[in-house]
């Protein structure tokens, strides 16, 4: 499936909703009838578990903590790692960051990514990459919303945020993961995850090793 069938699918099968918490902001959201599993079947080897399409709790936080302390980011280059739906750079963008890059792996994330920002009328720098291999960005701030739920890639965030000495944000709900001893919560939200009830998430500074 090519990124124009996969923006054609998303813009067709999932509605248009305001993100819960975060009026603001509207998303392609999936719905019980959008299909995902007729997409899956399209494409079984492209079609990877779809992040994108849901809310997830770190990314709600993140989002309405920069909305709410628009001074976080504004006149600042941000990278959102691990972009998903957009939700996060898309409250970047709409709190007065001068440049926004939006980097996810997922090629249907790089779909939706597009057609998000489109709707909520804010320019992205959207890019496919991986946290594991993603050159040295030039940003002043990293934002990063629930990439800490396995051992494997909770590792990989950490050592490219070691890397790159950039100022970090992450928002998460507490998962196992999370390198709480390289962390500093700054906020906490009560907010409503896909599929569930109000859940508790935060909102950390990343603490970079004292030289």
């Amino acid at each position: 499936m090519t990124s124009t069938d996969a923006a054609i699918f998303i813009r067709d099968n999932l509605p248009v909703l305001p993100v819960p918490g975060i009026p603001e902001i509207r998303l392609h959201k999936a719905a019980p009838d959008s299909g995902l599993g007729r997409l899956a079947a399209r494409d079984a080897e492209g079609f990877g578990a779809p992040y994108w399409a849901h809310y997830w709790a770190g990314g709600l936080a993140l989002a309405r903590h920069i909305l709410d302390h628009p001074e976080c980011v504004a006149g600042r280059c941000i990278l959102d790692l691990g972009a998903g739906s957009g939700l996060v750079a898309i409250a970047a963008a709409k709190a007065g960051a001068r440049r926004v890059v939006a980097v996810d792996a997922d090629r249907y994330a790089v779909a939706a990514l597009a057609l998000n920002a489109a709707l909520n009328d804010v320019r992205l720098d959207i890019r496919a990459g991986d946290v594991a291999s993603l050159d040295h960005p030039d940003v002043d701030l990293i934002l990063a919303g629930d990439l800490f739920y396995s051992d494997e890639l909770a590792g990989h965030v950490v050592a490219f945020l070691d890397r790159s000495g950039i100022d970090a944000l992450v928002g998460d709900p507490w998962r196992r993961p999370l390198p709480l001893a390289r962390l500093e919560e700054i906020a906490r939200y009560d907010v409503a995850e896909s599929g569930s009830t109000a859940k508790s998430a935060g909102v950390f500074r990343f603490l970079h090793p004292t030289p």
